[in-house]
């Protein structure tokens, strides 16, 4: 990809009368451009956009590492106000700082407010968000991290897990999810509360671990560990000793 990149610097003092191409990469900023090239790094200093045909980024500073030339860019370290698309990955997020591995599809965001949608999963955290778009690993961090896509929502302090990558639309295929107050999950027809919940696509089992509560048809079963079979369309509560398995049954008329 960013082999084939030619580089346009502009240092913003007036108006440019330059326009970007196909196939080339332009890069504005308000404070201009230094490069190390033994260090095989630039410095892109103050309110920098970055646009090309692959992706667009914006933000305070930025630092590109590249490989044989300036145009080999292998790295992205973005700070302040980061604003990042791209098309060819099917990325975008935003954050207080950003990292993208480009060779290998890697993508960090940090910060409050954090957030990352790719194609129809979107990604949200006060901390840590990480993607391998190559595998199809992906990580949330922090407080209020937060999981969505069509059928699904997780809440949780930490959310990690594996989406599938052989289709345009991606399914989870592996979860962890931990709060140690209360993780949740709420799928087409049960929400679930746990401390700790675990999905595994080949088994078609999301099992609950700690202060487990499970709301499906009407009911709400609580307990110390429980399973739900996604295949069978069937659950299990278990208890321990000091505590017994309890069901409320809600009315939903009023």
């Amino acid at each position: 990809m960013s082999s084939i990149f030619k580089l346009i610097f502009i240092c913003i003092i007036s108006l440019s009368s330059f326009a970007r191409e196909i196939g080339e990469t332009e890069i504005t900023t308000d404070d201009g451009i230094e490069v190390f090239q033994n260090e095989q790094y630039y410095l892109l200093k103050k309110n920098v956009k970055i646009e090309s045909d692959n992706f667009t980024l914006n933000a305070d500073n930025v630092k590109i590492d590249f490989e044989n030339n300036l145009n080999d860019i292998t790295e992205l370290n973005a700070e302040g106000t980061v604003k990042f698309s791209s098309s060819e990955f099917n990325l975008k997020g935003k954050g207080d700082k950003l990292k993208f591995e480009v060779r290998y599809e890697k993508l960090e965001i940090r910060g409050s407010d954090s957030e990352l949608i790719t194609e129809n999963i979107e990604m949200f955290s006060n901390g840590l968000i990480k993607v391998n778009n190559l595998t199809g690993e992906f990580s949330l961090l922090g407080k209020n991290s937060k999981l969505i896509n069509e059928n699904i929502i997780i809440i949780g302090e930490s959310i990690e897990g594996v989406f599938s990558n052989n289709s345009n639309n991606k399914e989870i295929t592996f979860l962890n999810v931990f709060d140690s107050n209360l993780s949740y999950v709420k799928n087409d027809d049960s929400e679930m509360y746990a401390k700790k919940i675990n999905y595994d696509d080949e088994t078609a089992l999301i099992e609950l671990i700690d202060d487990v509560a499970i709301i499906r048809d009407g009911e709400k079963i609580v307990g110390d560990y429980g399973t739900l079979d996604t295949k069978n369309n069937s659950y299990k509560i278990k208890s321990s000793k000091k505590s017994k398995v309890k069901a409320i049954i809600i009315n939903n008329e009023q």
